[in-house]
């Protein structure tokens, strides 16, 4: 196995092999990934165009994205709420909740990557400030929201009140839900929908400044959504630039927030 690894890593400095290396590497670690593969990939890709530096991952679930980086030779310490689920030797893991202080120095890394873990909580603005104490001044983070403004959730909202990660909690749908997680629920009750705008206000509030905005990948069937995409946009053009600058207004239409899959991804810098 330990030759197999010292393979995979020798791949991932091959151009354009990073993600394939860190995709094989997960078969030594034995747990299951609790973000889509797209999600692990477009991650991979950013941390392939910045310096990485020591890695915060945190929650880390069972620890599907630190077997990714470690493939890729990042060194990287794990967090999460639960760290009894966590799967991959040879890898810290600390408990930690992002409601409270983590167990970590002020300024201790140089990259935080937070996947799957604020729609979870029930305080993200209190989430990220913590993820600010955590990084160094010029330090980077990666963190992700499932995207509740592309046009597929849009009209889903419009339809049903609801999008597909935010659906009604009502005790008949949590009895089948938590099946399996009755003491873990955290880890699949997606309880705070937070969509671009509110999201950026939090990280500039905490002292980020947003580097890149990433889809996981593009969504099926986005063909069928054009002419409403075409209508919202023609909307968006006729808005006085002032006004569009104030609400966000082109970020919020871009093709990675409009036609975006089901996940946002962030690079934001501390500043």
């Amino acid at each position: 196995m330990a030759s197999e690894i010292e393979v995979l890593e020798s791949r991932a400095n091959a151009p354009n092999q990073g993600v394939a290396a860190a995709t094989l590497a997960t078969r030594y670690y034995g747990g299951a990934a609790m973000a889509h593969e797209a999600i692990y990939n477009t991650v991979l890709g950013i941390l392939g165009n910045i310096n990485v530096g020591r890695v915060l991952d945190v929650p880390a679930g069972e620890g599907a994205l630190a077997a990714r980086m470690t493939a890729l030779g990042i060194e990287v310490q794990c967090c999460d709420l639960y760290p009894e689920l966590f799967k991959l030797s040879g890898t810290e893991i600390r408990r930690g909740d992002l409601a409270v202080r983590l167990e970590y120095d002020d300024e201790s890394f140089d990259t935080v990557i937070c996947v799957e873990g604020l729609e979870h909580t029930e305080n993200p603005l209190q989430a990220i400030r913590e993820l600010a104490r955590l990084l160094k001044p010029g330090g980077h983070l990666i963190i992700s929201v499932p995207n509740i403004l592309n046009i597929e959730e849009r009209v889903k909202w419009l339809l049903f009140g609801y999008t597909s990660h935010f659906k009604p909690l009502s005790a008949d749908f949590l009895r089948k839900g938590l099946i399996g997680f009755a003491e873990h629920p955290e880890v699949v009750l997606h309880i705070n929908p937070i969509g671009y705008s509110e999201l950026r206000y939090a990280l500039e509030k905490s002292g980020f400044r947003i580097q890149s905005t990433y889809r996981d990948k593009p969504k099926a069937r986005l063909w069928l959504y054009w002419p409403i995409v075409g209508f919202i946009r023609l909307i968006a053009r006729f808005t006085p630039r002032q006004r569009r600058k104030e609400r966000w207004t082109d970020e919020i239409q871009s093709d990675e927030v409009l036609l975006g899959g089901n996940t946002l991804v962030f690079l934001a810098k501390k500043l």
